[in-house]
């Protein structure tokens, strides 16, 4: 898996995030350099986590939906006779 890397925009977002997160719920107030840190560390060490739960979601959808259209072409025979 290729390292985790976000456009500036989303990585700003994303720090801004995490930053209120922590104000609120633990009361402590992280500079942007450390929680550009503390983002980067949660994306290195959780990140391959998400990515594959996210890929076996995608993979039993597509086989869902696979299924279904497997389903939708055998309705399409045509009785022999």
């Amino acid at each position: 898996m290729a390292k985790i890397e976000f456009p500036p925009e989303q990585k700003a977002r994303l720090v801004a995030k995490l930053q209120s997160y922590l104000d609120r719920e633990l009361e402590v107030e992280l500079g942007q350099f450390d929680a550009e840190f503390m983002l980067d560390f949660i994306g290195r060490e959780f990140g391959a986590y998400f990515y594959n739960q996210g890929l076996q979601d995608a993979q039993a959808m597509m086989l869902s939906r696979l299924e279904t259209v497997s389903e939708a072409i055998w309705e399409l025979e045509q009785p022999l006779g």
